[in-house]
């Protein structure tokens, strides 16, 4: 199958139409993604700051360019001057390093805050005492050129269809439960950013505003 029927197919069975698709492009080459741009979409998920700085130029200007993995403070400022989106940040520290290089950039970095919400222990990820603490700490409000607009988790890596959705309804769960607090000016909380090629079924069943699917788009990946 081509990648325009792979996505009509995926589309078909979204449980959620208004949930955004942000296709993960990672290890693909230019052409494909330009096939999925040529297809109807703009969003694209890189997880590699080496990788999305080189597709970025390569590529019509209007795609919205997501950083979806783990992402370095030093290398913050490679995608600063045009990152859409930033889904993992996982500490205080790499926020202010986003704040400080977006300011140098003139512009608002849009970034999620990810929870580790995995029982693997190589999933990144605040805690919920850590978010209601530095949502409470008056640290976000000074970090004029960030606007954090929701959550990001990852589940579990498993076969266990119950235990993916436990983890989602429990993201969703906190992400309604920090509404309810005092949040700061640069903080609104609209995305629900969970659910991957494997599981994002679930993840719209259980509120997700966002998925990043890529194999079931491109096809295996090539590491090599």
């Amino acid at each position: 199958m081509t990648i325009k029927e792979n996505l009509q197919e995926i589309k078909n069975t979204f449980k959620n139409p208004d949930c955004l698709l942000v296709a993960v492009s990672k290890t693909k080459p230019v052409e494909d993604l330009q096939e999925a741009y040529d297809a109807g979409i703009r969003d694209f998920g890189e997880n590699k700051v080496q990788e999305l700085t080189d597709k970025q130029p390569q590529l019509p200007t209007d795609i919205r360019w997501h950083m979806i993995g783990h992402l370095q403070r030093n290398k913050v400022k490679y995608i600063a001057p045009f990152v859409h989106l930033i889904h993992g940040v996982d500490s205080l520290k790499l926020l202010k390093e986003i704040d400080k290089q977006a300011k140098k950039a003139d512009r608002t970095i849009p970034c999620l805050l990810q929870v580790h919400i995995a029982e693997e222990d190589s999933k990144f990820g605040f805690d919920e005492n850590e978010l209601v603490q530095l949502i409470q700490s008056g640290e976000l409000e000074s970090l004029a050129n960030v606007k954090i607009q929701g959550l990001m988790g990852m589940a579990t890596f498993t076969e266990d269809q119950d235990q993916i959705r436990r983890e989602f309804a429990g993201l969703k769960s906190l992400f309604e439960k920090l509404k309810t607090l005092s949040l700061p000016p640069n903080m609104k909380l609209d995305e629900l950013s969970m659910g991957m090629s494997g599981d994002y079924f679930i993840a719209q069943e259980e509120g997700s505003t966002m998925v990043r699917i890529g194999s079931a788009i491109f096809g295996a990946r090539n590491y090599n």
